[in-house]
């Protein structure tokens, strides 16, 4: 049996501006993905809800609207075909789908990393992080960044620079980001998130802001060229502790998402509560319009039990962890 496992991440600055070649500081969450592969005489992939389909053809790998279409995608990402390959796959997750915390990019890692292993395929973690960038872009058509990819790999707090990159170009026109680790250096980070209980999908989400970037939107441009400097210089704030300076880069990144329509009345609404409870800093986790927001707060219990009897869904605590790991196998 093969166990593999990946975080979600929460954006702390800089996002979406990872679809568009900017820089973000993202923090994995404590909650992981998982898949499991064991021996089996064919080809079956299996979700957590107890949908389970046998691949006994090519035909079998195309997607059909159920919880298994995102592991039959990692399948044919890794040219796994039935008839040459035969094992029992099955993914579960302990991630808020749809909540903006790339809960299904998580899925995407685990799943990859375990079908890799198990056809004895390695590969560096900026090259995984590519080819399951890859998958969702390409075979699953998923518009997205580059900031779920990396943070699913490489786990911890980290700032992202991704210079050279953006959701329109080929990927054999994109340089590899850089990955900057700042989890040894930083102070513990005072965040919590809030699940607003509205589930949204992410691509949908940024769809409409992203035409408009491409149309070269002159709002849309000066606002994610100030979120990507509002990342590249809150990474002094968040290495030496000053939450105020921090809380002001955070605050600015979430009106600028505002001003350009992608935050929504419940995401507003939650952040509002927060920072009306004890939080220095409300803002997306990711796309908004639903999903979660993350708050910076020095008093956590207080904003935490105000959120919730606001309606949040799920409080939780994000906090640098591993990124995909083979956890266990036999």
């Amino acid at each position: 049996m093969i166990v593999c496992t990946a975080p979600g991440r929460c954006g702390v600055l800089g996002n979406p501006t990872d679809m568009y070649g900017g820089s973000v500081i993202s923090c994995s969450t404590v909650e992981r993905a998982r898949c499991e592969i064991h021996e089996a005489a064919s080809l079956v992939v299996e979700a957590d809800n107890g949908e389970a389909q046998e691949i006994t053809s090519e035909a079998d790998l195309e997607p059909r609207g159920d919880r298994l279409d995102l592991a039959k995608a990692v399948l044919k990402g890794l040219d796994v075909r039935p008839g040459t390959h035969a094992f029992h796959l099955k993914t579960s997750t302990e991630i808020p789908m749809q909540a903006g915390l790339a809960g299904s990019t998580a899925l995407v890692a685990a799943v990859f990393g375990a079908a890799a292993h198990q056809i004895g395929l390695t590969l560096h973690p900026h090259a995984t992080a590519e080819a399951i960038r890859n998958i969702e872009y390409e075979i699953m058509g998923v518009v997205c960044g580059f900031q779920d990819q990396y943070m699913a790999v490489f786990g911890g707090l980290n700032y992202l620079d991704f210079r050279g990159k953006g959701s329109h170009l080929k990927p054999a026109e994109m340089p590899y980001a850089t990955v900057e680790p700042l989890a040894d250096a930083a102070p513990e980070l005072p965040i919590l998130l809030a699940h607003t209980g509205v589930k949204h999908h992410s691509g949908t989400v940024h769809k409409s802001v992203r035409e408009r970037w491409l149309e070269g939107d002159p709002q849309v441009r000066a606002g994610y060229d100030r979120i990507q400097h509002l990342a590249r210089f809150g990474k002094e704030a968040l290495l030496t502790g000053d939450w105020g300076c921090l809380a002001d880069a955070m605050n600015e990144n979430q009106q600028v998402q505002r001003d350009l329509g992608a935050s929504g009345e419940v995401n507003d609404r939650l952040i509002a509560v927060a920072r009306e409870n004890g939080a220095l800093a409300g803002k997306l986790a990711g796309a908004g319009h639903g999903g979660t927001i993350l708050a910076l707060t020095l008093d956590p219990e207080r904003t935490a039990r105000a959120l919730t009897e606001a309606g949040a869904d799920r409080i939780l605590i994000p906090r640098p962890g591993e990124g995909l790991m083979v956890e266990f196998t036999s």
